[in-house]
């Protein structure tokens, strides 16, 4: 009767910073910052279980503010 509860992901309740150094990916994701390669940070964001639109979302705030996420 009761409807089922969503399925827990591998990185259900983490930070994208969490999820990233929990999938060994942390390095990769901060050198395709460096390069301001946004497909590499799509696809990085997305394997870690981002939604397109919230992989879009950071990509732009980091872009947009790079110095308060600790970038150059």
């Amino acid at each position: 009767m009761f409807p089922e509860p969503p399925a827990q992901t591998r990185f259900g309740g983490m930070t994208v910073n969490e999820r990233l150094f929990e999938a060994g990916t942390f390095t990769k994701f901060d050198e395709a910052v460096a390069r301001r390669d946004r497909a590499a940070l799509i696809q990085l964001l997305m394997a870690v279980e981002l939604t397109l639109e919230d992989a879009e979302r950071t990509i732009s705030a980091i872009f947009n503010n790079p110095a308060k996420y600790g970038y150059k």
